[in-house]
């Protein structure tokens, strides 16, 4: 595991060991954060990347902006979509398991912006939980997703379900 970490400093989040591997004990089968990684999608700059920020509210995107419950509230914000991403491990090797975006628009200019909070969770825990939900997204967000999950790692991708394939697939 230890080349892969060198072969790719920034990006996903590697799978770490089991910490119950061998006792059995309390946390078996416990969801675990180090799986997951929050995915960007600047939907009008064309690209996807990685802020583990993302998982305390503090990435790049988010910072300075007070975020509003109401979209109409930020009538000129630039959109993005979170996704969350797990990877899981199986015989093959690993594998994007669990994939699902969440809206959120950012105006830098009034410092203002648009997420559902209780969505961002939400998603996050469904990811985890290895639910793909994705389908949502506008065709050209789609594109740039599927294009770095690829470029990322094309096995992992290969290896994802057909669900994910499908629902990334646009018209």
């Amino acid at each position: 595991m230890d080349q892969e970490k060198k072969k790719k400093p920034i990006g996903f989040n590697i799978i770490k060991n089991d910490p119950t591997d061998g006792h059995g004990g309390f946390g078996i089968g416990a969801l675990s954060l180090d799986n997951v990684s929050p995915v960007f999608v600047d939907v009008e700059g064309g690209e996807a990347f990685v802020d583990i920020g993302a998982m305390h509210a503090r990435s790049t995107v988010e910072r300075g902006i007070k975020f509003l419950p109401n979209k109409e509230d930020v009538p000129n914000g630039k959109p993005f979509w979170l996704v969350w991403v797990t990877i899981d491990r199986k015989q093959e090797g690993p594998y994007y398991a669990g994939v699902t975006a969440c809206e959120m628009t950012v105006d830098r200019e009034i410092r203002r912006g648009y997420k559902s909070l209780p969505e961002h969770v939400n998603k996050m825990d469904k990811s985890m939980k290895r639910y793909i939900m994705v389908e949502h997204m506008d065709d050209r967000s789609k594109a740039i997703l599927q294009n770095y999950l690829e470029s990322h790692d094309i096995g992992m991708w290969e290896r994802a379900s057909d669900d994910l394939k499908k629902q990334l697939a646009t018209n």
